[in-house]
Order: C-alpha cells, then sequence, then structure tokens
C-alpha cells in the first residue's frame, strides 16, 4: 500500500470512530428517546450501540470496498469463537464455584447488556475497526495500532471508581485487556469471533460471581483472570505450533510491518 494510501486511511479511521465516539457520549439521551418506542431497555441499548456505530460501518466500507462483515473479522467462522473462548476461560468460572458466591440479585437484561452487547458492541467498534482497519491496511505494527484503542478503552472504564489507586488498577487492567483482545483476533486470524467471545464470557464471570464490584477485582478474583489469560495464550500458540504456523505479532510486526496484514 502506497503511503498516501496508508495515510488516508488513517485519517479515515480516525475521523470516523471520532464520530463514533462523540454519538457516544450522548449514548444515554438515545437511549432514553428509543425506550418511547420499544418499551425494552434491552433492544434500546443495542440499537443506540448500532446508530452510533454507523460512521464506523461507512469508514469500514470506504477504506476495503468490500463486505463489512468480512472486513471487521464477522464472516469467520463463529464456532472456532465459541469453543475456544470456552475452553480459555475455564479457569474463572471453576474459580468462580469454587471460591466465590453467585450474586444475589442478577437482572437478565442488565446481565445480558453486560456481556453479550457490550462484549460484541466493543470488540467490534475497537478491535475489528479501530485497531483492525489500522493494522491490517496500512503497515503500522501491533504496539503502534493498539495503543490509541487501548488508551480510550481503557480510559471509558474510569468511571467505576472515584479512588486514585482503584483508577489506576482498573486503567492498568482494561489497557492490558484491550491489548490481549487485540492478540487474540491477529493470531487467530483476523476471526473477531474469538475476542467476542472471550470478552463476553470473561463478562459473565465476573458479573455472575461476587468477585468485585469493578473491572479491578481482589487479589483472588485476578489470579483466576490470570489463569484465563495464560491459558489462551498457552492455547494459541499451541496449536499455531501444531499447525506449523508463525505467530502474527513477533519483532517483524511490533512496531512496523514490511508487507499488510492478510
Amino acid at each position: 500500500m502506497k503511503k498516501s494510501t496508508a495515510f488516508t486511511t488513517l485519517l479515515i479511521v480516525v475521523a470516523g470512530f471520532a464520530i463514533y465516539y462523540f454519538l457516544f457520549q450522548n449514548f444515554g439521551s438515545i437511549k432514553v428517546a428509543l425506550d418511547k418506542f420499544t418499551h425494552r431497555g434491552l433492544i434500546s441499548y443495542l440499537i443506540t450501540y448500532l446508530i452510533i456505530g454507523i460512521p464506523v460501518f461507512i469508514a469500514t466500507y470506504i477504506i476495503n470496498r468490500r463486505s463489512i462483515f468480512e472486513s471487521l473479522g464477522l464472516s469467520k467462522n463463529i464456532w472456532t469463537g465459541i469453543w475456544t473462548s470456552a475452553i480459555f476461560t475455564i479457569p474463572m468460572f471453576v474459580g468462580g464455584l469454587i471460591f466465590f458466591k453467585l450474586r444475589q440479585e442478577i437482572e437478565l437484561e442488565n446481565l445480558l447488556a453486560g456481556t453479550v452487547v457490550a462484549g460484541f458492541m466493543e470488540e467490534l467498534y475497537f478491535r475489528g475497526f479501530l485497531f483492525g482497519q489500522i493494522f491490517r491496511n496500512t503497515k503500522i505494527g501491533f504496539i503502534p495500532a493498539i495503543f490509541l484503542g487501548a488508551l480510550i478503552f481503557a480510559s471509558g472504564h474510569l468511571y467505576q471508581s472515584q479512588v486514585a489507586s482503584e483508577l489506576v488498577g482498573i486503567f492498568l487492567v482494561t489497557f492490558s485487556g484491550a491489548i490481549f483482545f487485540a492478540w487474540l483476533f491477529v493470531e487467530w486470524k483476523y476471526n473477531l469471533w474469538v475476542p467476542i467471545f472471550t470478552h463476553t464470557l470473561m463478562n459473565l464471570s465476573w458479573d455472575l460471581f461476587d468477585l468485585s464490584n469493578n473491572a479491578l477485582g481482589g487479589m483472588q478474583a485476578n489470579v483466576f483472570r490470570a489463569l484465563t489469560i495464560i491459558t489462551a495464550i498457552a492455547l494459541t500458540i499451541f496449536l499455531k505450533k501444531r499447525k506449523g504456523e508463525k505467530l502474527a505479532v513477533n519483532r517483524e510486526t511490533l512496531f512496523s510491518k514490511r508487507v499488510l496484514a492478510v
């Protein structure tokens, strides 16, 4: 890809995400307006996410001039995302069952919104678009391609606490999570379903069991979260080596790439 084309791609990605993020600041008011028509909070929640994502979909098409689903990683095998994420998150669910209690009050709509909808939409907009379109369509490497998205993603979770030490912890945890999900996306050949279901199931275990009231969590909860991440990384590397495939994120792609991603 020529430099001018790469620069144009960057401009389109930044513009598309900036408009999405501006609309996201009005998420609450849009959802409340939709509630009057749908009378179901969860449906309004989903539709609102889709409405504010219109700039992302338009930008994706302009960049690739082909199927938006394919460009964002949604045309890949969904079953791969299901079975991999089910294995990855075993430590969190086992740990939750053994060491933690189920939350006493669980509202189904809130649970679905915080797991299925949030997991899908956050991966779609942050990994599939903001990170994915830069990394796949330019020669920018993994670290610079993920940095902006991880920064915004982590900052978006700071509402969960007012305590300075907790804010630092939440930022570091979610920033690392953004890198982890992006890595899964790349190593599983841009199958967005892998980070989507992994993100969703990790959120589900966090919401089902009384682990923590925010993304930081306690020492014990983070042990099982760390084990989930280690399991995901280890299994991914093992399966790639078994197939004789080289890791996509390596010394040659960390900061810049010689060729475009495929």
